[in-house]
């Protein structure tokens, strides 16, 4: 039996960031990890997708520039861009286990379990540890239709060796809808098929009309109020069938359709831990109902958005509250979330929905961005904010940006709301011009 402070179940960025955090306080600290170490984010999430999404990016802005100083479209070398990904994902696993050695901190492969009595079993090891803290984050959910069997995910369409000259997508959540961008861009007919006619309920409903009325112009076949019952090989590719009988043949379909915790083979029963379909219950110090066992990022059950970024600072919390006495409940900051893709969709802070509701105490400014300096530049067509404000108080609590540039203004912004600066404070502050920054002065 080995013995430690702190046992880690799951080497994602958020485990990671607990265990060098905890690791550099002093305590003897062990990491377990059952697939690629590194997690999900940097082998088979957000970093080779925004990799892949940098040429559909500056594809975009030179569409955009036709006419307007540029001449051809540049086209996705689909085996390039592929490399470039794996270029960058094949050295993670490695890279994160010897950054892990090198701590000195320990790590162990393999699938773990909770035993009766607290302790953890990870293949012919058996692990003792004060406290645990579970960070094995979430996967792929596939639907139960017939022909489940023959559905593809999120993972295998990030490591795709060809991309099929037609594809169908189950779902127009964030992954749908960031794959949709990817593959349109790269040549492919695309399906983004959705069961009801609300994707990206999170959202400001406006602005994700807008995006989907983006992706159409672009060629997406966007169906809504659709149900994908069946999946079957039709020679070399598959038939779909929906709910209503329709049917369509594809290269391939993936199902992009949510995401559920990693969670089946620890054992969470044998050591009392509450779950829900969500993920693991836990309180304000990301405690589960075992005070011995913590839960952090995607394996939660909580509000917050499910994003890198939150199972980070989720570990850095939970440095601090397992090494001070009486830490404080945990306070989230005001958390950005985008959709990518050659038009982006961003929220961050009060959302439209929730001004809305109470307007006695806020008002929404629905600003048209497109005859805006900076848009005109770079020819954005479709550039739209809604800036929510505090009345008592002047200042900007909340937004809902849909642009090429989207990603760039809600961080500026992040930056506004988080030190809740007024008007006049952006007002007095001299920024670099012309700038997406520099229109901050222009949002009340």
């Amino acid at each position: 039996m080995q013995e430690f402070d702190i046992g880690i179940i799951g080497g994602g960025p958020g485990g990671l960031a607990a265990a060098y955090g905890l690791h550099a306080r002093g305590m003897n600290v062990a990491v377990v990890e059952k697939d690629l170490w590194g997690g999900t984010c940097p082998n088979r999430g957000c970093d080779p997708k925004k990799i892949l999404m940098a040429a559909v990016e500056a594809q975009g802005h030179s569409e955009a520039l036709q006419g307007h100083g540029l001449t051809g479209i540049p086209q996705i070398d689909w085996a390039a861009l592929m490399a470039a990904k794996r270029a960058y994902t094949e050295k993670i696993p490695g890279g994160t286990k010897s950054g892990l050695e090198a701590a000195g901190i320990a790590n162990f492969h393999g699938t773990a379990s909770f035993n009766d009595d607290g302790t953890l079993t990870v293949g012919a090891e058996q692990l003792s540890a004060a406290n645990w803290i579970v960070a094995t984050g979430q996967e792929p959910r596939l639907p139960k239709i017939a022909g489940q069997e023959w559905l593809r995910t999120s993972n295998d369409f990030l490591d795709l060796d060809k991309l099929p000259g037609d594809i169908t997508l189950m779902g127009a959540g964030f992954v749908g809808v960031e794959l949709a961008a990817i593959a349109n861009a790269a040549g492919s007919r695309v399906h983004l098929v959705h069961h009801n006619a609300r994707p990206l309920r999170a959202f400001d409903q406006d602005l994700v009309n807008d995006l989907l009325e983006r992706l159409r112009e672009n060629g997406v076949d966007v169906r809504l109020d659709t149900t994908i019952t069946a999946v079957a090989p039709a020679d070399d590719q598959y038939q779909v069938t929906t709910a209503t009988g329709e049917t369509w043949t594809t290269g391939l379909v993936f199902a992009t359709a949510g995401r559920t915790p990693v969670l089946a083979d620890l054992h969470l029963d044998r050591v009392d831990v509450e779950t829900t379909t969500h993920g693991i219950t836990v309180n304000g110090r990301l405690q589960s109902s075992n005070h011995h066992i913590f839960a952090l990022g995607d394996v939660v059950d909580r509000p917050q958005p499910k994003l890198t970024p939150v199972a980070g600072f989720e570990g850095r919390y939970l440095t601090e509250t397992l090494t001070t006495c009486d830490s404080p409940a945990i306070q989230y900051p005001v958390i950005p979330a985008v959709v990518y893709g050659k038009t982006q969709l961003a929220q961050l802070g009060i959302s439209t929905v929730q001004a809305e509701s109470q307007s006695e105490k806020y008002v929404i400014n629905d600003l048209d961005l497109t005859h805006w300096y900076s848009y005109q530049r770079i020819q954005d067509p479709h550039a739209r904010i809604k800036v929510v404000v505090d009345k008592s108080s002047n200042k900007i609590v909340g937004a809902a940006v849909l642009s090429s540039e989207a990603e760039q203004v809600i961080n500026y912004l992040d930056f506004v709301i988080s030190n809740q600066l007024s008007m006049d404070d952006i007002s007095a502050t001299i920024m670099a011009y012309p700038t997406l920054a520099s229109d901050l002065t222009y949002f009340n």
